[in-house]
């Protein structure tokens, strides 16, 4: 720039900071956004090409277009304005600027030079991510005629990041560019042969120029390369590249078919749209067929070469040499309209007869030439006409290209301004949105009549159509036959167990088999894993329900065994093995039990037992209920179950208790508290004391004798001195 440019922009918001990048119209410096704190990217234009109205209207253009953009794939612009600056003569410039999206990392050109060539993941998730930004931006209706490797970043975080949407280059981009008089149209090595030949483009353009980066990404070269970009731009028009699997030894040829689609010679031959060549990118990636298998680049190339030919016309015929043998001297009649030859005189004449003669001749000559040039002039005037008529109504004009993001109001004033007729049908059978357009006839590009009419297609919108049954058939059958019948196959595809469904056969779709869907609608596969699940829940069934359940899930019976349990009813389910819920491959056997009910017990007589022996005896195979006292040493008296007999195991058997005699003894000696203990665990609870006379001295406070009553209330008789009782009577 012949101006220096500050240290700062927009008073002092933007701290200007080394150079990143030039071009033939701008400057790149890494920036600081002190308002908001973050790193940014200026474009700032070259202050020499501030006074030029073209430089200036596509600048602006570029922020007002990218400004609308907002995608993670493309730069985005954050803002734009005008810095007054003053340059070495002292004059004042205004200078526009752009702020941007800085991205760290590399251009995708620096990758391959210093890299070589892509490996085949690597080159599709970087052409994945150029294609979701000339998607979006196509959509958005801003096409950017120059994709190349320089114009595409790549973030240290591997993020794709498509910018510089017609105004700037990389820093030190030495690559030739191809111009027209309104300004830059892309750069050689990616030129669509339309751009090369200077013809109107669309949105196809920028899809060749990604096929030449995929190209360029796969070998590490460009589809074609050359002294000049005359020489290059020539090889787009005229040349098929060299397939890509012939420079990469096994390569797989696919990629040969993919890269010449989306260069195809005739845009009408390429994919129509991104989103088109990025699903044939992932179909070829994830084991798939693409589109673009059955593309043949040479027939392309041939077909392209004839229509050009059939436009300009038939070639020069050669005229047809004349002889050289004399013929006689010929006049023109204008009775006959054609040259008859004059007869020689024959006889001799006298000299005043011959001169009369040439006189009449001459009078005749002048008559035949006088009417000769009126003739001619009638001829003249009626091939005048007729040429000019002629010429009005052979006029040729191309026919506008119609693309799927245009209005039908767009579509019309484009045909109408080309001095064509238009005619608007609805499409039907298409699968896309109401009002999108479809096709059209003349296709856009051919050259035609002045007035002729041009028919445009727009869809009446995506019909419904209801889901085919494709259960039980092939992933192979199942997705042509939904494709048949106009809808997309996601593709990925959900593994689910099934009862019926042999291994890796479709069980399923969503939506289910039936419902209404629209055409080109999406449907999800689910396939069968082989596996199947033992039926829930069947503990309690019958044992015919269990049967039925367990077969109807692809499952075969083994062995029934029969088993008592506590829980279950006689004649009902168990268990099964394997369990319930487990997940077993189809045709597995399955063991059913089933109840006997509950274990039957036979009763023994605990009558004179102890209660602790007796429960001891029934091992807790009965529930014991006891009437009477119920400690250890009381005795069983009677029992409600008869000996002999059988019970459900878990029954309630009462058994009656009284207190043990024998105790009484045991108690003789003892203290009157030691007695009580003693006796209570042998069923007693009541107690009295009696003071009984002892002789015996030491036997004074001791129980002497137990006796119970009728109730089993005991009657301890403690021993007393005579002292005491003479002291007792005495008080």
């Amino acid at each position: 720039m012949s101006t220096p440019l500050p240290n700062s922009l927009a008073n002092g918001r933007y701290e200007l900071g080394q150079l990143i990048g030039r071009g033939g119209m701008a400057e790149v410096h890494v920036a600081r956004d002190m308002r908001l704190g973050r790193t940014v990217a200026i474009k700032i234009m070259r202050s020499d090409l501030t006074n030029d109205e073209i430089f200036l209207s596509r600048f602006r253009r570029e922020a007002h277009s990218v400004a609308q953009l907002n995608n993670p794939n493309i730069v985005s612009i954050y803002d734009s304005g005008e810095e007054t600056l003053t340059d070495e003569a002292g004059r004042n410039e205004r200078v526009p600027y752009l702020v941007m999206e800085f991205v760290k990392g590399q251009t995708l050109r620096d990758v391959l030079r210093a890299n070589g060539a892509l490996g085949q993941r690597d080159a599709e998730q970087v052409m994945l991510g150029v294609l979701n930004a000339l998607e979006y931006s196509h959509r958005m209706g801003i096409i950017h005629r120059d994709i190349k490797p320089g114009n595409i970043m790549i973030s240290d975080q591997g993020t794709v990041k498509v910018m510089d949407f017609g105004i700037a280059r990389a820093l030190d981009d030495s690559a030739a560019t191809m111009t027209q008089s309104q300004g830059v149209v892309g750069t050689a090595q990616y030129l669509s042969p339309e751009q090369a030949r200077g013809e109107t483009v669309d949105v196809r353009s920028d899809l060749y120029s990604a096929g030449c980066v995929l190209y360029e990404m796969i070998t590490g070269r460009p589809p074609f390369v050359g002294d000049s970009a005359v020489a290059i731009a020539y090889q787009h028009v005229s040349e098929v590249a060299t397939p890509p699997s012939n420079i990469v030894p096994g390569l797989p040829k696919m990629w040969d078919s993919i890269c010449a689609k989306a260069m195809a010679k005739d845009r009408r031959n390429r994919y129509t749209t991104a989103a088109e060549f990025k699903n044939d990118v992932l179909t070829f990636m994830n084991g798939g067929t693409p589109v673009a298998a059955a593309f043949n680049p040479l027939t392309d190339l041939s077909n392209m070469q004839a229509r050009k030919n059939a436009e300009q016309g038939t070639a020069t015929v050669a005229m047809t040499p004349q002889t050289d043998t004399v013929s006689a001297t010929q006049a023109f009649n204008p009775v006959t309209g054609q040259f008859e030859a004059v007869p020689s005189a024959n006889g001799t004449e006298s000299r005043a007869a011959q001169r009369a003669a040439q006189e009449k001749k001459k009078r005749k000559k002048r008559a035949i030439i006088i009417t000769v040039i009126a003739f001619l002039a009638l001829i003249g005037i009626a091939a005048g006409v007729w040429a000019v008529s002629n010429q009005e109504t052979n006029e040729k004009v191309t026919v506008p290209t119609i693309t799927s993001q245009m209005s039908e109001a767009r579509a019309k004033e484009l045909i109408e301004s080309a001095g064509l007729k238009f005619q608007q049908k609805q499409d039907t059978s298409s699968d896309q949105a109401e009002g999108t357009f479809t096709k059209q006839n003349p296709a856009g590009g051919k050259q035609v009549a002045k007035g002729s009419t041009v028919t445009v297609w727009f869809s009446a919108g995506p019909q419904s159509v209801q889901v085919p049954d494709v259960s039980g058939s092939t992933q192979e059958e199942a997705r042509q036959t939904l494709e048949d019948a106009g809808f997309k196959v996601s593709s990925s595809a959900s593994v689910e167990d099934s009862a019926t469904i042999a291994k890796d056969h479709v069980t399923r779709t969503d939506p289910a088999a039936g419902k209404s869907l629209e055409k080109g609608g999406s449907i999800l596969l689910y396939i069968s894993s082989g596996m199947t699940q033992v039926p829930n829940d069947l503990v309690g069934k019958s044992q015919d329900d269990v049967t039925k359940l367990i077969q109807d899930e692809g499952l075969r019976i083994g062995s029934i065994t029969q088993e008592n349990s506590d829980t279950v009813p006689s004649g009902s389910v168990t268990r099964t093995d394997p369990q319930s819920g487990t997940s077993v491959e189809q045709g597995t056997t399955v063991n059913v039990y089933v109840s006997n009910g509950k274990q039957q017990i036979s009763v023994s007589d605990y009558t004179g037992m102890t209660l602790s022996a007796a429960k001891a005896a029934l091992d807790g195979k009965l529930t014991v209920k006891v009437s009477g006292p119920n400690t250890d040493k009381a005795k069983v008296t009677s029992q409600d179950l008869q000996a002999g007999s059988q019970a459900d195991k878990g029954a309630t058997i009462t058994l009656t208790t009284s207190p043990d005699s024998s105790g009484l003894t045991k108690v003789i000696g003892s203290t009157v508290q030691q007695a009580e203990a003693t006796l209570k665990t042998y069923g007693y609870t009541n107690f009295t004391t009696q003071s009984q006379d002892t002789s015996d001295p030491s036997q004074a406070g001791k129980v002497l004798s137990a006796t119970p009553d009728s109730n089993n209330n005991v009657t301890l008789y403690v021993g007393a001195s005579s002292d005491d009782s003479s002291d007792s009577s005495g008080n």
